[in-house]
């Protein structure tokens, strides 16, 4: 391994069991912690602050293109096992499914000269890109999968992002939650740098099949320099923002929203 590479390979093991300790503190799905994460609480507070030099450490130790590691098809050993919601009971997407995903569209709007609304078949006729890589799941587990999908950079260049635009705010098609107000939808964001990375993509592919229903079917982000939770599966819209504080609880996806890092890079 070339020297340059080791050295990659060391941030990101420094940086991923940064992100674990500070992630994992509050992924523990403990009942006694739930008091620790109310809005009003220091600790939270003191979670959010680390979760930014998190952040600042990732970007200065690994730069903005730095590649996560690819593997080759010899390293894909187990099923691609799932993460989060595995099969959505939302009647729009069981719509979907029960049409092979014919008539999904996938909505680009915001911050952009031209929305986009494409299809399958207009994802899989613009450029391809794939990869064999790692994911890693905030939980402790890892596993290697093959995916092929279409550069976000290069959806985004046709959409033509405006100057104001900062984050890329995703919305999915499962419900995570149900609460008194009504149902709590899946959704997570980006930055442009993020979005923009090489290995960043829309995947509509795995393992040399098209993307199953439990892994995010019809279409999932692969963000590979993140971890799992940062992944969004069942993509039903993403907007350009310059904030994502209006949506949700304002921390920029659902489990932020419950106390995780916003950023998640490994």
């Amino acid at each position: 391994m070339a020297e340059n590479q080791t050295i990659n390979l060391g941030r990101r093991r420094f940086i991923t069991a940064a992100s674990v300790s500070l992630s994992g503190l509050a992924l523990t799905g403990c009942d006694a912690f739930d008091g620790f994460l109310a809005n009003d609480h220091m600790v939270r507070d003191t979670l959010e602050k680390a979760n930014s030099l998190t952040y600042r450490v990732h970007r200065m130790l690994l730069g903005e293109n730095s590649l996560a590691q690819e593997f080759s098809e010899a390293d894909i050993r187990q099923p691609m096992r799932p993460n989060g919601v595995s099969d959505p009971k939302d009647k729009d997407y069981l719509s979907l499914v029960s049409g092979k995903f014919a008539d999904y569209r996938l909505e680009i709007v915001g911050l952009v000269h031209k929305p986009l609304s494409l299809s399958l078949a207009d994802l899989r006729s613009m450029p391809q890109r794939t990869q064999i890589t790692r994911h890693d799941c905030v939980e402790g587990w890892s596993c290697i999968a093959k995916w092929a999908g279409t550069p976000v950079a290069k959806v985004l260049d046709v959409a033509g992002v405006k100057d104001s635009a900062r984050y890329l705010l995703i919305e999915c098609y499962d419900t995570i939650e149900q609460s008194l107000s009504g149902s709590i939808k899946y959704y997570e964001s980006i930055d442009l740098a993020d979005a923009r990375h090489p290995q960043t993509i829309l995947a509509w592919g795995m393992n040399g099949a098209d993307l199953p229903v439990a892994n995010g079917a019809p279409v999932r982000m692969r963000v590979e320099r993140q971890l799992g939770y940062k992944q969004a599966k069942f993509i039903r819209k993403i907007t350009l923002v310059d904030d994502f504080a209006p949506f949700g609880q304002g921390k920029g996806g659902y489990w932020e929203d419950n106390g995780y890092d916003w950023h998640g890079g490994i």
